[in-house]
């Protein structure tokens, strides 16, 4: 059975606390699936933006009691520093057979459980933000009490948005260095793509179609053509060509230290979010 069939049949009720633009992302991950829209209910505390999901999606809005009473999957897509209080203020009211997907950097599934309950089921994703166009990378951890269906589900659910893995939970700091932050490292490097040309005499508009065509063509390369990074780099690297000395001084400039350093830090940073 397809995704989308067994989507479009579902019995769970799926409830978001937090629409931004990572839950409007899932809300609309879901519906195209073909995922009842009676049956997705979400909370938002800006009326204008309720009205905006509700409209755009045919999502309900309700508030955050009878959300926890009446989801059998509640998306918790709100900050870490947020998390405590929330979770304390639906523990009462859960759904005691419903399943959490936390997407807060850093905190466990057994920061979740001894807020609500060890009984309650609970599955934590690390997203990244090409979620949004439906090219996200997102690495889920199944804690304690996830059955085999809701586990299913998670996973059929975020490949709607992209790709997903399953990872231990110990490595999910890891997966946040990684996929998580790592968007912003490619745009970081582009950005100085675009400067570096500019500065070399082209003019913006040039530099930003070159740098970003470049980017989307070798992305693509990578995922198709089945060769390593490597491989690929060494077939643009002729021997005292133009790359070889553009790779040369990112050889003497450590870039291999700087990135492993960069990525070290921000899997650091999500333990201390824990």
């Amino acid at each position: 059975m397809s995704i989308q069939s067994s989507f479009s049949t579902s019995k769970y009720q799926v409830g978001l606390i937090g629409v931004g633009v990572m839950g409007e992302a899932l809300i609309s991950g879901l519906v195209s699936s073909r995922f009842p829209k009676a049956q997705i209910v979400f909370t938002e505390k800006r009326a204008d933006r309720a009205r905006e999901i509700s409209s755009k999606y045919g999502a309900r809005e309700v508030d955050l009691a009878e959300l926890a009473k009446s989801s059998d999957v509640i998306l918790l897509v709100v900050k870490p520093q947020d998390l405590a209080d929330l979770l304390a203020s639906i523990s009462s009211d859960l759904n005691k057979s419903a399943l959490l997907v936390s997407f807060a950097a850093g905190k466990t599934t057994k920061y979740i459980s001894e807020k609500v309950g060890s009984n309650v089921a609970v599955i934590r994703v690390m997203p990244n933000t090409p979620t949004l166009i439906g090219l996200g990378m997102a690495a889920m951890s199944v804690g304690s009490n996830v059955s085999q269906e809701q586990s299913k589900f998670v996973s059929d659910f975020l490949a709607t948005c992209g790709k997903v893995i399953s990872v231990d939970e110990n490595l999910q700091d890891a997966v946040t260095a990684v996929s998580g932050s790592g968007p912003a490292y490619f745009f970081a490097f582009v950005e100085e793509m675009i400067k570096s040309g500019i500065a070399l005499g082209l003019s913006t508009e040039q530099a930003t179609t070159l740098a970003i065509q470049t980017i989307v063509g070798s992305a693509a390369m990578l995922e198709q053509s089945g060769k390593s990074a490597t491989t690929l780099r060494e077939n643009v690297t002729s021997p005292n060509g133009t790359t070889a000395a553009a790779l040369n001084v990112f050889s003497e400039s450590k870039l291999g230290e700087i990135i492993e350093k960069a990525m070290t830090a921000a899997r650091d940073r999500s333990q201390e979010l824990a």
